[in-house]
């Protein structure tokens, strides 16, 4: 493989093992917001063992991520100079905002999480865990609106070839941000609450009653919470379709497999895309549902691939089945909050074995489908880096001779794989645990401490 493979697999690598903790501490983080809430309402030991449990987690979870995440910064200098070259005078301005204004915000009061319950008032914790979620949030708008701005570029003017900010707040809300970073905000929801469900549905398909009501309550709130999310992602995904299809018509061809423009294009619900003849084999689809979904306009045409140079084409296949895949794992979460919302109300949490199992297999899902956007937005902008300014293949580090970035590859495969063990084996420990009262005796959530 030359440089340009390499680099883009190394990037690829580092990128998604280190959105998985992000993707997860975003969702539990306001999660602990509610549950410190409980706690604040309610004063009683089992929603203050509750709230610190779901802390716990989220701090080994935020850990991950940060150490994860350091690799990402010092790839742009090795692997992608002439990128970082390029983008240098916007790129710049939206990461040095969110460390300053929101990674040091997350921080410090993640100190306060984790040293100062006994030392602050329960208002001002539960004040304190709010802050960390913002600032977890936060954080991810700042990424996403520079991305985002390689999605799709504005406030800029070109000087000797290289674009110089001119409009910050016109670059910073690209016509992608909003809609990319909403999107993104409730997967990362769907993630947590995922989490949050499949650990406490695992108490009780051990049967476990000393901590029955620890996860009842847990899984009721992260029930709701995926419940909420899941429909809110229909009318986000929705909003984000749109505007792809109005500024990256070739990354939404490439998503539904559209090789010619089409007035009153279907929506395809099954087919295979078959790049080299440019058609989709056995394609399965609804009448005019695409143009109506994108332009409001049953009859309005959609763009396809043929209206592109075929060098400027994304890889279809790494588009279409990532974007798919995504959107029915959407209406899997979809089912899977309703038929827990029914049997938590109706059995009054007597939950199925399948159900519970289900639950507990599902952890994994919110994030995959988290990680299937990424693909979407990232391989759908191929083969522009900025998209319609640079190529990929113009920003790479092509004095970094291959060997090295493979050699740096195998590197980060062997550490990420020994923090991955690490962090299941941090969260197994605590699950095996439990909750625990703030003298560190385990709760029991029927009969008090145990």
């Amino acid at each position: 493989m030359d440089v340009l493979s390499l680099s883009r697999l190394q990037f690829a690598v580092t990128a998604a093992f280190h959105f998985i903790f992000p993707a997860l501490s975003i969702g539990i983080a306001w999660l602990n917001v509610i549950f410190l809430g409980k706690y604040l309402k309610s004063g009683s030991r089992e929603d203050e063992s509750l709230a610190d449990f779901w802390i716990n987690l989220f701090i080994i979870t935020f850990v991950a991520g940060v150490a994860t995440g350091i690799v990402m910064v010092f790839q742009f200098g090795t692997n992608w100079n002439d990128y970082s070259r390029y983008v240098g005078d916007i790129f710049g301005a939206p990461l040095a905002a969110e460390a300053i204004l929101a990674f040091f915000l997350e921080a410090t009061f993640i100190g306060v999480l984790v040293w100062g319950k006994k030392r602050v008032s329960k208002g001002f914790y539960f004040f304190s865990s709010i802050m960390v979620a913002c600032g977890a949030t936060l954080s991810a708008f700042w990424i996403i609106a520079a991305n985002s701005w390689q999605q799709t570029p504005a406030g800029y003017t070109l000087t000797s070839g290289r674009p110089i900010l001119t409009d910050f707040m016109a670059a910073l809300f690209n016509p992608s941000t909003l809609p990319r970073y909403f999107h993104t905000v409730d997967a990362c929801l769907i993630a947590g609450a995922l989490f949050v469900l499949g650990l406490s549905a695992w108490y009780l398909l051990r049967n476990d009653t000393l901590h029955r009501v620890f996860a009842l309550k847990s899984i009721k709130i992260a029930l709701i919470t995926l419940l909420l999310a899941s429909l809110a992602q229909v009318g986000l995904g929705h909003w984000h379709a749109v505007q792809v299809a109005n500024t990256q018509p070739a990354k939404l061809a490439a998503f539904e497999g559209l090789f010619e423009s089409e007035a009153g294009a279907p929506l395809l619900l099954f087919g295979i895309p078959d790049e080299s003849n440019a058609q989709v084999k056995h394609f399965i689809g609804i009448p005019k549902l695409l143009s109506l979904v994108v332009y409001g306009d049953a009859n309005a045409t959609v763009s396809g691939l043929n209206e592109f140079p075929r060098s400027e084409w994304p890889p279809v296949s790494l588009s279409f089945y990532p974007f798919h895949i995504m959107v029915i794992l959407g209406g899997y979460f979809l089912l899977l909050s309703l038929a827990g919302i029914i049997l938590l109300y109706s059995k009054r949490g007597q939950f199925s074995k399948w159900f519970l199992k289900l639950s507990l297999y599902s952890i994994p899902l919110g994030v995959i489908a988290a990680e299937l956007g990424w693909m979407c937005a990232e391989v759908g902008r191929q083969p522009w880096v900025v998209y319609g300014l640079l190529r990929t293949d113009q920003a790479v580090s092509y004095n970094v001779p291959a060997v090295q970035v493979l050699l740096s590859i195998l590197i980060f495969v062997v550490l990420f794989t020994l923090l991955f063990c690490a962090f299941v084996y941090l969260v197994k420990k605590k699950l095996v645990q439990g909750p625990v009262s703030t003298d560190g005796e385990i709760i029991d959530s029927n009969e008090g401490v145990a």
